[in-house]
């Protein structure tokens, strides 16, 4: 067993990762350990990063103890870049973590910085002043890379910054350029948010933590209107609502709202965040209490006023569209459900189910039968299709009757073949022959012959796969 992770204490009495636990122990015999559990680590960094979104949306997570935040345009917000720096360290301090912080121009300048350099923020165009003296170590790049480069006598990011470019790249590649040049501030490239970015952000803090849901419900419905008027002014409806509860011991809570179609409607958006909230199995906990409120609206469409039918019909379309969002609300959007149609002709994936409060993106469209022309499919389809005995005429001929559930059906009329053979892709399907027959007390039934005599077996199996009405 070896150490996986030491604190700054450890570090003073000469303990470093990798060192054997026994040898830790001889030389701290009074030595804190506790079993090393990277996931519980990962998922606790993941929460650090939804903290830090009170400070800007772009927070991204980088290897397994970093966060990399881009606070363009937002450190003005606290005043600036070194008092945003101090209240994340006040924060920090308060759950008992240790930590370094960088501000510069690129993530990769300020990564390794935080790691390995001088804390504080660089002056815009100073980074690769800043960074010259850090160790190669500090680029990045594979640990195999780093001890090549030190063997050939290059130790800092200044001695690889001087060497000509084309031998290094033919030797380790173009990704340590790259490393090197985002490291100087050569080159800027932005960071992936482990929460994407929402088009649109209101949000409220609080002088003191408030825990009434009295309180936070009506906060809720002040930035639902502001958000409605940003959406008035850009003639668009919000889709996709998120509420980010933001509690003093750092832990975020998120509650999302969907709607069926674009909407700037505060009072049923209002209705559908309570419907929500009242049923949440884990209910909202405000702890010490939530210094912070933000509304994000996640996606967004275009909404432009629109006429009202003289039907009535749109008012019907509305009114449903209401219930579909309320139940999603207060049932989730999995268990509240539709049926799409699927570009395939195979009767068993023609159809498929979706989320009805999503954005209804078709990509076929359902077969509009002939005047006059019987169902092609049944209403009523078994899944999996239950198998019958039949006698046919001729092998390849329909059945002249079949027993199904234990009752002989004498066929008095049957229309078919319709074959209907798998897409050339897929081989775990073996092509059918359908038939709809009706037997004598008027039943009809949707019946298939799986496989084709002499080609897929030589005694195919029958089917019942539907009724119709």
């Amino acid at each position: 067993m070896r150490l996986a992770a030491v604190d700054a204490r450890a570090v003073e009495l000469g303990l470093v990762p990798g060192l054997t636990l026994a040898d830790a122990r001889v030389r701290t015999p009074d030595l804190l350990v506790a079993d090393h559990d990277p996931l519980a680590d990962a998922d606790f960094l993941q929460r650090l990063a939804d903290g830090c979104c009170r400070y800007t949306p772009l927070v991204a997570v980088r290897g397994a103890d970093g966060l990399v935040l881009d606070i363009t345009g937002c450190a003005h917000l606290f005043g600036g870049e070194a008092p945003l720096a101090r209240d994340i360290f006040a924060r920090l301090a308060r759950r008992k973590l240790a930590a370094r912080c960088a501000i510069a121009g690129t993530p990769d300048a300020a990564f390794a910085l935080a790691r390995h350099g001088r804390q504080g923020a660089v002056p815009p165009g100073q980074e690769a002043h800043a960074v010259r003296g850090l160790p190669l170590r500090a680029l990045g790049a594979a640990p195999e890379i780093v001890t090549a480069l030190n063997r050939a006598g290059l130790k800092t990011i200044a001695d690889l910054a001087a060497r000509p470019r084309a031998p290094l790249a033919a030797r380790f590649g173009d990704d340590l350029l790259g490393r090197l040049d985002r490291t100087l501030g050569r080159i800027d490239i932005r960071i992936t948010p482990h929460r994407a970015a929402p088009s649109c952000i209101v949000e409220r803090c609080f002088p003191e933590p408030i825990a009434r849901s009295e309180d936070f419900e009506a906060a809720l419905d002040m930035l639902l209107g502001k958000a409605v008027r940003t959406l008035e002014e850009r003639h668009e409806g919000g889709r996709i609502f998120e509420a980010s509860f933001f509690r003093t011991d750092g832990r975020v809570r998120y509650i999302v709202v969907e709607t069926g179609r674009p909407s700037r409607d505060c009072k049923s958006l209002m209705r559908l965040y309570r419907e929500k909230l009242d049923s949440l199995a884990d209910p909202l906990d405000p702890g010490f209490g939530f210094d912070l409120i933000r509304l994000a609206i996640l996606h967004s469409e275009s909404l432009d006023p629109a006429q009202q039918s003289l039907d009535g019909r749109q008012v019907d379309d509305e009114e449903i569209t209401a219930l579909v969002e309320r139940l999603s609300a207060r049932f989730g959007r999995d268990r509240v459900l539709r049926y799409a149609p699927q570009d395939t002709h195979d009767p068993q994936r023609e159809a498929t189910l979706r989320p009805a409060v999503e954005a209804q993106v078709e990509t076929a469209s359902w077969r509009e039968p002939l005047a006059d022309d019987p169902p092609a499919r049944p209403l009523h389809l078994f899944e999996p299709p239950q198998p019958i005995e039949t006698l046919a005429e001729v092998p390849d001929g329909p059945p002249l009757k079949f027993r199904w559930r234990r009752v002989m059906h004498e066929i008095a009329r049957a229309e078919g073949p319709e074959r209907i053979a798998p897409e050339w892709w897929r081989t775990d399907a073996a092509t059918r022959d359908y038939y709809r027959v009706e037997d004598a007390a008027g039943h009809r039934f949707w019946v298939f012959r799986d496989g084709l005599y002499g080609r897929d077996t030589e005694r195919p199996r029958w089917f019942m796969h539907g009724l119709f009405a």
